[in-house]
């Protein structure tokens, strides 16, 4: 892995890390010891990879950009009580089957849960 590609990798974990509060970019190339002008170059690098977005924010009088995400961190919480899982049709279920997640009541029930 070459230098530019490690820091491109720790800045994106800085990122996800922060989530949907984003990190200054001034702050994310202090975290990683680098120049402002490398900081910036890894910020486009990552926006051009679709990795992140950034949005431009006053911060202490002067203009900077706000680094965010595109993907989150995910965890098995997020489908824990997927009914899916208990199903005693969950053999037989699929897109080619009788019994699909598109007629299902429970999975419905459970995104719709999900949702709101």
């Amino acid at each position: 892995m070459t230098k530019q590609e490690d820091l491109e990798r720790k800045a994106l974990e800085i990122i996800m890390k922060c989530g949907d509060k984003g990190i200054l970019q001034s702050e994310l190339w202090r975290e990683i010891n680098v120049t402002s002008r490398e900081g910036s170059r890894i910020s486009i690098r990552l926006e051009s990879k679709g990795l992140i977005y950034r949005e431009p924010e006053l911060s202490k009088g002067r203009w900077t950009y706000r680094l965010y995400p595109r993907h989150h961190v995910t965890s098995i919480d997020s489908v824990m009580n997927c009914p899916c899982f208990s199903c005693k049709d969950n053999p037989i279920c699929g897109a080619n089957s009788v019994i699909t997640p598109n007629n299902c009541e429970k999975f419905t029930e459970w995104i719709l849960e999900g949702v709101s």
